[in-house]
């Protein structure tokens, strides 16, 4: 019954809009989460997954267009899958955001925020300074495709340009492409990771068999024409080396703090860096650092927060996973020139309350999880009793489900909270809380 309905045409209203930046409508009594249409619209939908609780479908027409539709400015979208609002006014997208943080709040953190934090915005375009480009060689095509997946398949999108991409990768896939088309390695290439910095621009190539000679002088001439820095990875990230120059950096500043960052081009750093110098501005003012306090960092990679913190406080304790951006982290603060800051390696999914730095007491702290969230170390943090908590998150279910427990199990409200367009254009949230003791 499901495969004969697929493919079945009927027009609908779209009542809702989903976590996924879908619309929602309704159709013979089932619900339909419809791509690419939005609220207060009518559309005429194609069926693409039936099911038996709910459908799926893509718009075909829109009849009636929301006021917030506007022309997507890729010729891809609709077709890649990394983007998946721009057919929604930027002010729209953000009223979106912000409603998914607070309906996470509310239903599965069970708190409410109170107030509410202005939006923190950034560039729209040419924002991205990290990315993972699939990797094609495509017989049939005689060529090789380099971008991102379709929406909803495993196929790559033959793309010609990225808008979101920073401009030094986003306007050279085509370039990219035949690039690769013409290495002996062509079918053996699956993906390129690229990494911006201020000042440089580097791609990693993951390449599954060693590359020949001729290949290797391919990519060096290619980096000397454009100035992009090549880096090769033949299996895991411990594998990546440096192809050309054979002498350079990554880094990023923040110019308010006096700060410079040195990264690998396989190390986590913010994707929007200009928004993450508001980001990083914006989580100082809200913890309100004063030059007596001591301050702990959970989380804290290379030091996004450590090191602007310790130009205010008396001290900064930085906890992060990975042993070697631990290290990074730690050398990046000497280069800094920065002395009253302490790093350590602690899984901070694991606690374990014989660590130094978890005896100790401190008077604010700032977090920054990845998706997983920070659930397994919220119970240490209540009994530290810190005066203020900031905590930056990635994904709002999960810092929903955290704030619970800071408010609901140890006595901490909710202050504010608020969202960050890290990502413009996707149904990605980036959002920022603060929590102080009742």
């Amino acid at each position: 019954m499901s495969s004969k309905r697929k493919g079945l045409i009927f027009e609908v209203d779209i009542t809702g809009f989903t976590h996924e930046a879908r619309g929602v409508a309704h159709h013979e009594e089932k619900a339909v989460f419809v791509d690419g249409a939005l609220p207060a619209e009518r559309v005429k939908v194609r069926l693409t997954k039936p099911h038996r609780r709910f459908d799926e479908a893509e718009v075909i027409e829109v009849i009636t267009p929301s006021p917030d539709r506007v022309e997507a400015k890729c010729a891809h979208f609709g077709v890649c899958g990394g983007c998946s609002l721009q057919h929604m006014r930027d002010s729209a997208q953000i009223d979106a955001k912000q409603g998914v943080l607070l309906d996470n709040l509310r239903q599965l953190g069970k708190v409410e925020a109170e107030g509410l934090l202005p939006a923190l915005r950034g560039p729209l375009w040419a924002y991205r300074r990290r990315g993972r480009l699939g990797v094609k060689w495509v017989p049939k095509k005689n060529r090789v495709l380099v971008g991102f997946r379709e929406r909803g398949t495993l196929y790559l999108a033959d793309l010609r340009r990225c808008e979101v991409l920073d401009a030094s990768v986003g306007e050279r896939l085509e370039e990219l492409g035949a690039l690769i088309g013409g290495m002996d390695a062509r079918a053996t290439i699956p993906q390129i990771e690229v990494a911006v910095g201020d000042e440089a621009t580097a791609l990693v190539f993951r390449h599954m068999e060693a590359l020949s000679e001729a290949d290797r002088e391919r990519l060096v001439d290619y980096a000397k024409q454009t100035g992009l820095h090549i880096f090769l990875q033949s299996q895991g990230p411990d594998s990546v080396c440096r192809l050309w120059p054979e002498h350079g950096e990554l880094f990023y500043a923040l110019p308010a703090h006096d700060v410079r960052i040195d990264f690998l081009p396989v190390d986590f750093t913010q994707v929007n860096g200009l928004l993450n110098r508001d980001m990083v501005d914006l989580a100082l003012n809200l913890l309100d650092i004063q030059p007596n306090e001591r301050v702990l960092d959970l989380f804290a990679g290379l030091g996004n927060f450590t090191l602007p913190m310790a130009r205010r406080a008396a001290e900064v304790v930085g906890v992060e996973g990975d042993a070697p951006m631990v290290r990074r982290g730690q050398e990046s603060a000497e280069r800094n020139g920065i002395h009253n800051t302490r790093h350590f390696v602690g899984n901070l999914f694991e606690p374990d309350p014989k660590q130094a730095w978890m005896q100790e007491r401190y008077d604010k702290i700032l977090l920054d999880p990845p998706r997983a969230g920070a659930m397994e170390i919220m119970p240490f943090l209540a009994k530290m009793k810190p005066k203020r908590i900031v905590y930056v998150s990635c994904n709002p279910a999960t810092l929903a489900r955290d704030a619970g427990i800071l408010v609901n199990e140890h006595r901490y409200r909710l202050v504010s909270a608020g969202v960050m367009d890290m990502f413009p254009h996707t149904a990605h949230v980036e959002s920022i809380a603060v929590f102080e003791p009742k």
